[in-house]
C-alpha cells in the first residue's frame, strides 16, 4: 500500500475508534447499575467521563427547564446536577411543597426525557448562597439543637428530610437502578470547612451521615464534597476553581476523582466589584484535572445560575445568580464560554476510551512544561501538553515534533500527534447581549402609591425590656423588624445625637414619625453603626428603628447561634449619654403592606392607594401599576436603575430584592435589570407592585424591556486549531489544504434571527480581538465582501482562515488573523 494511502487509512481507523468512543459516552441506557472503580463511575458496566452542569430548579421556572436542559445537552453536558432546597420544600415543620418551581420530580423527568443523567445533591445543608444555607428556620426553635453535628435533634430532622426525598425519588423510579436518570447523590456539603469547630462532635457526625445515606439503598453511589476522609463507600470529591492542582485525590485507591463544583464565575454581592472567570481558565483547569488527577466527572457550578426569586438569596447576594455562567440568568447562551467548553467536551470524548483504560505517563518538557500521556496496548494514545507559564508562550519537543504552547494553556492531542484543542485558543464566537426597551412608565397617571405608617411604641405587638434578636423574632417571615421606644426629653440641648449599633444589614431611623437617616453594612463586615443628629420635642418622643436583613447567612459553624438586629441604642444629649439597650421596647415583624399582601390583586384592594406623589417623596412607599407583556419570546426584564432598595412583584410573584443605591467601588449599581419570567406574565394587564424602602426612588423611570443576543464575533489566527468537529468527519483525513483542517470563523445567530449586517471584517493583522477591534497594518481589501457573501441573511456561516478564501496574500510571510463581527436581526439589512 502506498505510504500516503496507508497514512490515510490509519487516520480513518483512528477516527472510527474515536467516534465509537464518543458515541459510547453520549449514549445513556436506562435501567442499569451504577458503581465505580479507580478511574470513573461505571454506568451499566461502562466507565464514563461525564461532564455535568448545575441547574437549580427553584432558580428558574418549569417552562424554562426543557430549553435549559436542551442547551446544556447541546453544549456537551451529560449530567444535570441540582441541590435540594429543604427550606422551600418544608417551610413549616411537616408541611411539604413540591409544586411549581419546586416540582423536583418534573425536573428530573425532563432530564430523563432528554436522555441525560442526573446528580442529586440532597445536603440537606447546601449553602449555595441560599437563604439560611437551605435549612428551614423552624429548626432554630427545636430545643437543644446544634446544626450539622453529632446532635440528636438535628440528626433526627436531617434523616427525616433525606428519607423524604429518597423515598420520593424511589416512588417515581428516578434512580438509575430503577431505570431513572439519577446516577449519583450527595450527602452533607463542604463539611470539612467547619468540622474542626465542632471538636469531638464533628467526626462522628460525618460517619453517621455517610452510613445513614448508604443505608437508604438507592442503588447509586454517594459523594461528600470537600470531605477528604469521607467514610467508605462514600466518594470524597473536590470543589473549587483549580481542582487539578488542589485536590488531594481519592482517599482510597478504588475511588474515582470527582469534581462536584467547578465554579464558572464568582457569585456576586451588593456593593462589591464584579469578578468573572474566562472560558480559557475554565478549560485549562478542566483539562488539567482530567490529565493530572485522572478526573472523570466534572460538574460546572453553575451551568445556569438563574434568579434568586423572592427572599431566597443569602446575605447581600444579588438576585441575579451566576449570570456569567455558560447559560446566563435568562437561559441565553453566553459565548465564548458555552462554545469553548463544548469544544473541550467533544475533544475529551474523542479520546475517552484511551483516558479511561490507558496507562498514564508523565514527561517533563521544560521548567514549567509537562506532558500527560495515556497509552493503551492496542496503540491508542492521547496527550495533554501543559504550559504553566502565566505570560510566556513556549515551543516544546514532544515525540520528535515541536509544538507551540500558548501561555497558561494545555494542548490536547487525541492521537498524540495532532493538536485538536488548546485551552487558550478560543475558536468559538463571542456574543453580545442587549436590552430593547419595550415600554416605559413615565406618566404619573400610570402609578398609584401607598405609604407605610411608622409604628410607635404603643402600637407594636411585641414588648420586651430589651432589644430582641432579629432572626429569632422574624423567623424568616420578613426582612423587616421594627424596634420602637418612647422617652421623655427635657433637655434644652437642640442637637442630641442618636447612635445605633447593628449586626443586621440596613437601618432606617425615624423620630416622631419623621425620617432622619439610614445606614447599612456590607458583605465583608458583620456590623455597622448609625449616628445622626435628631430633632426632639420637649416631652415624650417616639423613636422607631426599622432593621432590615438582605438575606440570612448561609454557612459557618453554629448557624443556629448566629444573631442579627440592633445591639446598642444610645442618645447623646449635651454632655450625657443615655443607653436605651435595656429599656422597654416594642417590636413589630414586617411591614403592613407585607401582612396585607398588597402586592397581589386581591390584597392590593385592602389599602387606599393615592395618586403618585400625593404623600410627597419619602421612604417606605409602595408603587402600583399595570402593563402588557412585550410581544415575542425573548426574556423580559424590568429596569430599576432609578430606584433605591426594595422588592418587586409581578402578578403576586416576587421577582426578588433590588438594591440599586448600594454602589460598587467603581460607582456602578450591582444590578439594574431584573428578570421577569414569561411564565409570570399574562398577555394583558399585568400587576406590578414595587416596595421602595428609600426616599430617592423614581418609579417614572422604570421601564420594561426584552433581552436578546444582537451581536456575534469570531476571531482566529494561524495558530488556532481547526474546528473540533473536523475530527469527527472525513475532512480530518484529507489534504491539509482542505477547509476542514484549517481554522475558521464560525458565526451563529439565535434561533429565528439571521445575520443582518457585517459590522467589521479583517483578514491580515487586525488590532485587538472580538472585545475591541480595528484594522491593522496588514488588511485584505476583500475581507468585508467575502464576509458579506458568506454570512448575510444566514442564521449561521463559516469563513475559513486561508489566503485562498480572500483571493490573495495581503502581507506574505506575516502571521495573520481573521476577525469578523456581525449583527443579528429578524430581517436582512443591506
Amino acid at each position: 500500500m502506498p505510504r500516503k494511502a496507508a497514512v490515510k487509512m490509519r487516520c480513518r481507523l483512528l477516527l472510527w475508534f474515536a467516534v465509537l468512543s464518543a458515541a459510547a459516552v453520549l449514549t445513556v441506557v436506562w435501567g442499569g447499575s451504577v458503581t465505580y472503580d479507580s478511574r470513573s463511575l461505571i454506568v451499566n458496566g461502562q466507565r464514563k467521563i461525564l461532564f455535568s452542569g448545575s441547574i437549580h430548579y427553584p432558580r428558574s421556572t418549569p417552562e424554562m427547564w426543557p430549553s435549559l436542559i436542551s442547551k446544556a445537552k447541546e453544549g456537551g453536558i451529560d449530567v444535570i446536577e441540582t441541590y435540594v432546597f429543604w427550606n422551600q420544600h418544608e417551610p413549616k415543620q411537616g408541611q411539604y411543597d413540591f409544586s411549581g418551581r419546586l416540582d423536583i420530580v418534573r425536573f428530573f423527568k425532563e432530564v430523563q426525557a432528554q436522555g441525560l443523567c442526573a446528580c442529586l445533591r440532597i445536603g440537606p445543608f447546601i449553602e449555595s448562597e441560599w437563604n439560611y444555607g437551605g435549612l428551614p428556620f423552624w429548626l432554630h426553635d427545636v430545643p437543644d439543637i446544634v446544626y450539622r453535628s453529632d446532635n440528636g435533634p438535628f440528626k433526627f430532622y436531617m434523616k427525616n428530610f433525606t428519607m423524604k426525598i429518597v423515598n420520593l425519588m424511589k416512588s417515581e423510579k428516578l434512580y438509575a437502578s430503577q431505570g431513572g436518570p439519577i446516577i449519583l447523590s450527595q450527602i452533607e456539603n463542604e463539611y470539612q470547612n467547619v468540622e474542626h469547630a465542632f471538636h469531638e462532635k464533628g467526626p462522628p457526625y460525618v460517619r453517621w451521615a455517610a452510613k445513614m445515606a448508604v443505608d437508604l439503598q438507592t442503588g447509586v453511589p454517594w459523594v461528600m464534597c470537600k470531605q477528604d476522609d469521607a467514610p467508605d463507600p462514600v466518594i470524597n470529591a473536590c470543589n473549587g476553581m483549580k481542582c487539578g492542582q488542589t485536590f488531594v485525590g481519592p482517599n482510597k485507591p478504588n475511588k474515582p476523582a470527582l469534581w462536584t463544583e467547578n465554579w464558572t464565575s464568582v457569585y456576586e454581592v451588593y456593593g462589591k466589584t464584579k469578578r468573572g472567570r474566562s472560558a480559557e481558565d475554565l478549560a485549562f483547569h478542566v483539562a488539567l484535572f482530567i490529565a493530572k488527577k485522572n478526573g472523570s466527572f466534572i460538574n460546572y457550578y453553575m451551568y445556569h445560575g438563574g434568579t434568586n426569586f423572592g427572599r431566597t438569596s443569602s446575605a447581600y447576594v444579588l438576585t441575579a445568580y451566576y449570570d456569567q455562567a455558560p447559560l446566563d440568568e435568562y437561559g441565553l447562551i453566553r459565548q465564548p464560554k458555552w462554545g469553548h467548553l463544548k469544544e473541550l467536551h467533544t475533544v475529551i470524548k474523542l479520546c475517552s476510551d484511551t483516558l479511561l483504560h490507558g496507562a498514564q505517563y508523565t514527561y517533563f518538557l521544560g521548567q514549567q512544561q509537562e506532558a500527560y500521556v495515556f497509552k493503551r496496548p492496542s496503540g491508542q494514545c492521547a496527550a495533554f501538553l501543559v504550559n504553566y507559564y502565566k505570560r510566556r508562550d513556549v515551543n516544546v519537543l514532544f515525540q520528535n515534533i515541536y509544538y507551540e504552547l500558548a501561555a497558561n494553556s494545555i494542548s490536547i492531542l487525541p492521537d498524540c500527534k495532532k493538536v485538536a484543542f488548546n485551552t487558550a485558543k478560543v475558536s468559538t464566537q463571542f456574543n453580545t447581549r442587549s436590552v430593547q426597551t419595550r415600554a416605559t412608565f413615565s406618566s404619573t397617571q400610570q402609578w398609584s402609591e401607598y405609604r407605610e405608617g411608622i409604628p410607635s411604641f404603643g402600637g407594636t405587638p411585641l414588648k420586651a425590656n430589651m432589644l430582641l434578636e432579629q432572626m429569632g423574632t422574624t423567623k424568616d417571615e420578613s426582612d423587616y423588624l421594627w424596634y420602637t421606644f418612647r422617652f421623655k426629653h427635657n433637655s434644652s440641648n437642640d442637637q442630641p445625637v442618636l447612635r445605633v449599633d447593628s449586626v443586621a444589614h440596613v437601618l432606617h431611623a425615624f423620630v416622631n414619625g419623621k425620617y432622619i437617616g439610614s445606614a447599612h453594612g456590607s458583605h465583608q463586615n458583620g456590623s455597622f453603626s448609625l449616628s445622626n443628629q435628631i430633632p426632639l420635642n420637649s416631652g415624650v418622643n417616639q423613636i422607631s428603628l426599622l432593621s432590615v436583613m438582605v438575606g440570612l447567612p448561609d454557612g459557618g459553624p453554629y448557624l443556629e447561634h448566629r444573631v442579627a438586629g440592633l445591639r446598642d441604642v444610645k442618645i447623646q444629649d449635651g454632655g450625657k449619654s443615655r443607653d436605651f439597650s435595656q429599656y422597654p421596647w416594642g417590636h413589630q415583624v414586617g411591614l403592613t403592606g407585607e401582612k396585607l399582601n398588597i402586592y397581589t390583586s386581591s390584597g392590593s384592594q385592602r389599602v387606599q392607594w393615592g395618586e403618585l406623589g400625593s404623600h410627597g417623596r419619602g421612604p417606605l412607599t409602595w408603587y402600583k401599576t399595570y402593563f402588557d407583556a412585550p410581544p415575542g419570546n425573548d426574556p423580559v426584564v424590568l429596569f430599576f436603575g432609578s430606584m433605591g432598595k426594595g422588592e418587586a412583584w409581578v402578578n403576586g410573584q416576587s421577582i426578588g430584592r433590588y438594591w440599586v443605591s448600594y454602589l460598587t467601588p467603581s460607582g456602578e449599581p450591582s444590578q439594574t435589570w431584573y428578570n421577569v419570567p414569561r411564565a409570570f406574565l399574562n398577555p394583558k394587564g399585568n400587576l406590578l407592585v414595587v416596595q421602595e424602602e428609600e426616599s430617592g426612588g423614581k418609579p417614572l423611570e422604570i421601564s420594561i424591556g426584552t433581552v436578546s443576543i444582537t451581536k456575534v464575533c469570531g476571531h482566529v489566527t494561524d495558530s488556532h486549531p481547526p474546528p473540533v468537529n473536523s475530527w469527527t468527519t472525513e475532512d480530518a483525513v484529507r489534504d491539509e489544504s482542505h477547509h476542514g483542517k484549517i481554522p475558521k470563523v464560525q458565526l451563529r445567530c439565535p434561533p429565528r434571527t439571521n445575520i443582518s449586517k457585517i459590522s467589521f471584517a479583517s483578514f491580515g493583522t487586525p488590532e485587538g480581538g472580538c472585545q475591541s477591534y480595528a484594522i491593522g497594518g496588514c488588511h485584505s481589501p476583500n475581507s468585508l465582501p467575502v464576509a458579506k457573501k458568506a454570512c448575510l441573511g444566514k442564521n449561521m456561516c463559516s469563513i475559513p482562515h486561508s489566503i485562498k478564501s480572500f483571493g490573495d496574500d495581503p502581507c506574505p510571510g506575516t502571521p495573520k488573523a481573521l476577525v469578523v463581527a456581525a449583527q443579528c436581526g429578524r430581517w436582512m439589512v443591506i
